[in-house]
């Protein structure tokens, strides 16, 4: 179902960037499990760029109990630049659900203004897939930006909307990206080094994904997955016994 997202997202990085393989840990790049109704392979890849330190996808195919396809892209520590979040889930035909948003590393006005009010019109031309739904696991106000697109929606309005929305915000990320300066300070590098370290932190105390993850390839694989690649530099919390 998010075949053509994922064949997109590649197809626009490697013509737009010059595009290095990232090492995988072993065991993790890919995974099949026979544990549900339906047999399920987890698939993952990762990049690096000279604008990027990291590119990472992952897409879940479980047939019709399950299609997720999952992206985070971290900008090279010399940009202050949000992250591209891409989250595009279905649970059967009904439970659908769409986000994707330039994700806010600081929160105050002058970056505000420099990374998330450009993309304004283009969140206004996708309206109906920014419907302001509650969060459940996240705090809206830390690492969205007013401008996410997220949405429970259809099998249609994924081809139809969805789709064009993704391409809209992908293409337009590498424009800001591009006009970026990369800082050349070493204290205001820190800062970014910290800021992403924070997201991943942040990311993987409340990524419901475990949840999913666990259920089709067991609680050890999911714990790696989540702190070895997904979110590599979070320190997993203290288990108590």
């Amino acid at each position: 179902m998010y075949k053509p997202f994922q064949q997109y997202l590649e197809k626009s990085l490697f013509d737009n960037f010059d595009l290095h393989s990232e090492p995988i840990p072993q065991g993790l790049d890919r995974n099949v499990s026979e544990r549900g109704k339906n047999p399920a392979t987890i698939q993952s890849w990762c990049y690096r760029s000279p604008e990027f330190r990291k590119i990472r996808y992952t897409y879940i195919d479980a047939g019709v109990a399950a299609q997720v396809f999952n992206g985070v892209i971290y900008p090279d520590h010399r940009y202050d630049a949000p992250l591209l979040g891409i989250d595009l889930l279905s649970f059967g035909k009904k439970k659908i659900l769409v986000v994707i948003d330039f994700q806010p590393l600081f929160r105050d006005e002058a970056y505000t203004a420099k990374y998330v009010e450009p993309m304004r019109e283009m969140y206004e031309r996708y309206g109906d897939l920014a419907q302001n739904l509650g969060m459940k696991f996240y705090d809206a106000n830390q690492y969205f930006s007013k401008y996410l697109l997220f949405a429970k929606t259809d099998i249609e309005t994924v081809e139809s909307r969805v789709l064009p929305a993704f391409k809209d915000y992908v293409e337009s990320y590498w424009t800001m990206i591009r006009g970026t300066e990369p800082s050349t300070d070493a204290s205001e590098i820190q800062r970014i080094v910290q800021a992403q370290k924070d997201y991943d932190q942040y990311s993987a105390e409340r990524d419901p994904a475990h949840g999913l993850f666990t259920s089709y390839f067991g609680n050890e694989w999911a714990d790696r997955f989540l702190y070895e690649f997904l979110f590599e530099d979070a320190v997993p919390l203290a288990v108590s016994h």
